[in-house]
Formats: structure tokens, sequence, C-alpha cells
């Protein structure tokens, strides 16, 4: 009754609302308790539940009561997962490892490195649209069942769309309903820097490293294109992986045929599977995308805020998310409502005022003269304080004006790995919302850049 009711309740609710809205906040929804005085709603997580409290309820109220249900109390709760073992983690290899562990043996070490995934990316957390329902739905395919279809995949877009969120995502969810699997996360540029070091130190392991798991999952390929000695190997590890039906996953910002100086042969292997383009999401995802970020924050944003901002910003959803952070923060340091005013006033500003030549070295400039340091030491490896703050501020201001990824930024910064990049960024990410003097000092450094 409970299942046929909500089922009902759903049908009715997807014809009301957008896709994305649909997708994003009721699909992985269901009725687990139903009584004549209280119904109870259980939802992916806490940011869904906030939503429902605060925004579906009424709606939901007035479709239940449309089937004949009128309870006096609709509560909303999240839904409860099985613990899995702890083994998860610990059968994922590391980018970074020195040592390397054979897979069947990978549960029973306590020395096995931690997995290099990020848990923030998962298909819970990903806002669907038409714009990339189909990359969406490969994803989920895949991590169903690694290594029977779809492989290679490989996801392909502009900066910002989603296709690190994605593929991590798969990496994400194989590890926790098969936490047997062995997945490996790394760039291209990582698989680069760890052939190149295997030869000029002659470190053995190379091979072990890249061919000894269930899932090898390769952001930004593009990078790879010129490297010919380093195709050649990265051609030999997929053959074996995928003779062996380990699962592939690729992600680049060109589909196989455009990505120049990439050699035929592995052009050829790359397109043996699916192939998906991830577009710019659309009017109603981009609301969706915002609204909830907006619950992430704790921060009721009004709709006609959010459809300004979906409105105006068409370049990236890193580039919306970003806008939207800018309000936040700017409305919570001048005590002003993060309102429709304040975003025409700041949108129209950036507008105006962004400069189209800006580049990486004016930000690492500009950032190293507010704290009276050098271009050079902000780029050394010095690893004081007062130094790697700011450099910390540059890699996250390069993130997010720039949009460069995680390789990238590394580079510009002198650094092999790009994990510090990605560990700086989130770093200044959260001290942006929790620390008054960060704040201050990233919108100083903003205004020098656009003034």
């Amino acid at each position: 009754m409970s299942h046929s009711l909500w089922q009902s309740v759903l049908g009715e609710i997807e014809l009301s609302v957008s896709h994305a809205t649909y997708m994003t906040w009721f699909k992985n929804t269901e009725l687990v308790n139903q009584s004549a005085s209280e119904v109870t709603i259980a939802v992916p997580n806490i940011f869904a539940k906030r939503q429902f409290e605060v925004k579906f309820d009424e709606q939901i109220r007035g479709v239940l009561a449309k089937n004949g249900v009128s309870p006096k109390t609709v509560n909303y709760t999240v839904k409860t997962t099985v613990q899995r073992p702890t083994a998860s983690r610990e059968t994922t290899i590391s980018h970074a490892a020195d040592r390397l562990v054979a897979p069947r043996q990978v549960e029973h070490s306590a020395l096995t490195p931690k997995t290099t995934l990020n848990p923030r990316y998962s298909f819970e957390s990903f806002i669907v649209g038409s714009s990339n329902d189909l990359a969406y739905s490969a994803c989920q395919a895949v991590a169903k069942n690694p290594g029977t279809k779809y492989n290679p995949l490989f996801l392909y877009g502009g900066v910002g769309l989603g296709k690190t969120h994605l593929i991590q995502a798969v990496g994400n969810e194989i590890i926790k309903h098969q936490p047997e699997k062995v997945v490996l996360y790394i760039s291209s540029e990582t698989f680069v820097n760890d052939f190149l070091e295997s030869i000029r130190y002659k470190k053995k392991g190379f091979a072990d490293k890249y061919r000894n798991v269930d899932v090898l999952i390769v952001d930004d390929m593009q990078f790879i294109a010129g490297k010919e000695k380093t195709q050649e190997e990265f051609f030999h590890t997929f053959n074996a992986l995928h003779q062996a039906n380990k699962q592939i996953i690729i992600s680049s910002d060109k589909p196989p045929r455009n990505i120049p100086t990439l050699t035929e042969r592995l052009r050829s292997r790359f397109e043996w599977g699916m192939s998906i383009d991830i577009q710019m999401p659309d009017f109603e995802t981009r609301c969706a995308i915002l609204e909830a970020k907006s619950a992430l924050s704790g921060v009721e944003v009004a709709r006609e805020t959010i459809e300004y901002l979906a409105n105006n910003i068409k370049t990236n959803v890193r580039e919306l998310e970003g806008a939207l952070n800018q309000l936040l923060a700017y409305a919570e340091m001048r005590g002003v409502p993060a309102d429709i005013s304040t975003a025409e006033g700041l949108i129209g500003n950036v507008r105006h005022s962004r400069p189209q030549h800006l580049n990486a070295r004016q930000i690492i400039d500009k950032t190293a003269r507010h704290f009276s340091l050098s271009a050079q030491e902000i780029c050394s490896p010095k690893r004081d304080k007062h130094i790697v703050t700011p450099r910390q501020i540059a890699m996250y201001l390069l993130r997010s004006e720039l949009h460069l990824s995680f390789p990238k930024i590394a580079t510009e910064l002198g650094r092999k790995d790009h994990t510090t990049a990605i560990h700086s960024v989130e770093k200044i990410e959260k001290a942006v919302k929790l620390d008054f003097l960060i704040r201050e000092q990233v919108a100083d450094i903003r205004d020098k850049l656009y003034a």
C-alpha cells in the first residue's frame, strides 16, 4: 500500500516540476511508514531533508490529500545505510604510494594507503539534468557491474561541468558496495610523472601499480597528448587491463578524435567503449544546482535570486557555484541579505570589471604582494607558515577565478603532485566561510585583481 501510494505521489509530482528538480530531490525517496495520523518519507541525505521540510512539504501534503491521505504529521528522515567493513578504504591504492600491495593482500595489510577519491563526490550529490543524464546513467551502470559494459567509459566536456565529480562517484560507489575491488584514481599528469620517475630513478613496480587494479580512473587525459613514450606505456597498460576485463574510466576536455597529437592506436582504444559529451546545464538544472548548493550552506536563498544567477551565468557549473559562494560570503561580510538586489550588484560588477587578460601569473604576483612576499617564495618548496597560507590562497584563486584544473594549478605553483592543490583549495573554501581574516584577505586580493 505504502509503495503504490508513493509511486502515485511521485508520478504526479514528476508532472508538476522540472526534470532536474525531480531527479535531484524526488527520485531516490520512499514512503517508509504510514498511519492515519502520520507519514514518514525517507530521503537520501540531510540536505534533501532540509529542502523537503522548507520547500516541498506543502506540495507533498497536497498530493497526498489528492490520493486520499491527509496525515496530521509528515516526517522526513535520512535513509540509513548498512555499515560496511572499513576495508572499503583499505582496498584502494594511492598514486603517491611508495609501497605497492597486490590486490589479494590488500585487505590484510595495515600499511595500505588510503584512497585518493574524494568522498564528497557521490551520485547522490550530483545534480542530474538533460545535459548530463546520459553520462550519469552510464556511470551508474559501470558502478554496478564494472568491466562488463561501457569499457572504456570516456566522458568529455568543458571545464567545470562535473566530469571529475561523476568519475569519482563511480569509484566511491564501487568501493562502497564491492569493498574487495581495487580502485585507482589519478590524473594523466600523475601517470606521466610516475612513468618518468620510474625511468629516471629505475624504480620497480610501475607496471604492477597500474595493472594490479580492478578499476583505473584517469582524469584530464588530454595532458598525455604529445608524450609518445608515455602514450606507449599507457597503451600497454590499457591493453593489460582491458584483456583482464578490468574497468577503465577516462575524462578529457575533448572527444578522442579531437585530442591533438594522440596516437592513432590509443585513440582507437578509447573509442572501443562509450564516449559521452557533458554539456552546460540548462536553466532548470542550473537552478537545481544552486538550490542544492544553498541547502548545503544552510542558507535559504529566494527563488528569484536563484533564477537571476541561473539566467546570468551560463559558462559552467564551477562559475555558477562560485557566484553563489561569493554572494553568500559578501552578504555575511557586509551584513546584508543574500537577495536579488545584492546579486545584481555583484554580478554586474564582475561582468564589467573582470579583465579578459587575467592570467595565472597575475594572480600569483598579486597574492604574493598582498602578503609582502615574492612570487618566487610562493612557488618555492618552503613550508614556512607565513608562506603556506598565501600559497594556498593563490591556489584557491587560480581555481575560482581562472577555473584551472588541479594539475595545472600544481604546475603553476611549481608542484609535481596535484593533490596538494586539491587540499589547498578545499581548505581555503572552508576557511572563507568560517575565518573572517581569510575571507577579508581573499576579498582584498580579488579587489586588486579587478581594480
